[in-house]
């Protein structure tokens, strides 16, 4: 078939699922996004607009909303964007229903809590019969829906498939690379968000732009070694998804997690700075789930650690800054 993705399924209408539908239909392909709020979906549909999550963005004609998640399963292409920590939920309320080989891009940045599974294991627990992709990179969701040039990484084990499923949904602005490292693609999406916490924090503390470029620098090497631990290539991490994403994330206040990282170095406590918020910090969840898994592989990730520490109330801020501070030097590239 030569034009093998037609209809494109984007489930979960927050501002990132909504950027991906708007995406999905500059592509041409027919999209349906799935939402679980009923004002939302009633929003898309009547305003072409998503005011609770995606404000002051005008929406393409072409997308349709619904709240029936079966309405979602007969798509060429399935984008699944709810949180990390609702993926196997809602994927095993749709399992049932999808055929054998359907895609099904995993946008979600995280690791499951208690199994410490990466998203694609959970779509293989839940979903054998689908095939497994990955996007993740550096992007903002009001940016992308709004037109402006962004470049993702497309993770896909099967190259071909890999390449058409880039194709079905690159616009002249939106640009997937496509690599077959499914973990490394995914570790970077996870483990830069709980950095981005931490340098939210050495922001809204004053440590100034030297503390930040050095926290920035440690959390890569730290990111790499979680990556490489669990099986993925280094050089997937220099990309799009690690580097790229990890640069993006960490120097902006549109990023939810530096954002609220820069509200607790502020004095704010967590239920402070989480308070009111409709969207999900990911790397809230992400970082005990993180430290579990570097437990795990007796992977040293200092910052990471420090970071749920100050989550779970174990440690203050400046203890755990102080922490950092004190660690015994060491040569640059020790692994």
């Amino acid at each position: 078939m030569s034009e093998p993705y037609r209809t494109a399924s984007v489930i979960g209408a927050g501002a990132w699922g909504t950027a991906l539908a708007q995406v999905c239909r500059r592509a041409g392909l027919e999209t349906t996004l799935w939402a679980r709020e009923p004002e939302v979906a009633e929003a898309v549909n009547a305003t072409r607009a998503n005011p609770l999550f995606l404000p002051g963005v005008t929406l393409d004609e072409g997308i349709t909303a619904v709240t029936d998640l079966a309405a979602t399963a007969d798509a060429d292409l399935i984008l699944a964007v709810v949180p990390a920590q609702h993926m196997r939920a809602m994927l095993a309320v749709l399992a049932p229903r999808l055929r054998a080989g359907v895609p099904v891009v995993l946008c979600a940045k995280g690791i499951e809590q208690g199994t410490l599974k990466l998203m694609a294991e959970v779509l293989a627990d839940t979903a054998p019969q689908a095939l497994p992709a990955v996007l993740s990179g550096p992007s903002f969701a009001g940016e992308v829906a709004r037109g402006l040039p962004t470049a993702v990484t497309l993770a896909c084990p099967d190259h071909s498939l890999g390449e058409a499923l880039a194709r079905a949904i690159a616009t002249p602005t939106f640009r997937p690379y496509w690599i077959a490292d499914l973990v490394g693609a995914e570790v970077g999406g996870t483990v830069k968000n709980v950095l981005a916490i931490a340098c939210g924090i050495v922001e809204g503390r004053g440590l100034g732009r030297s503390a930040h470029a050095a926290l920035v620098t440690r959390g890569f090497a730290e990111l790499t070694r979680l990556a490489v631990a669990l099986g993925a290539e280094a050089r997937t991490l220099a990309g799009l998804c690690g580097l790229g994403d990890l640069v993006l994330t960490c120097s902006s206040a549109q990023s939810r997690n530096m954002s609220l990282g820069l509200a607790l170095g502020r004095g704010e406590s967590l239920q402070q700075a989480l308070a009111g918020k409709l969207s999900v910090a990911e790397g809230v969840a992400s970082a005990p789930a993180v430290r579990a898994l570097a437990e795990r592989l007796d992977v040293e990730t200092p910052i990471c650690e420090a970071v749920a520490a100050v989550l779970a109330g174990e440690r203050d801020l400046d203890e755990a800054i102080g922490g950092l501070l004190s660690r015994p030097l060491r040569t640059e590239r020790e692994e």
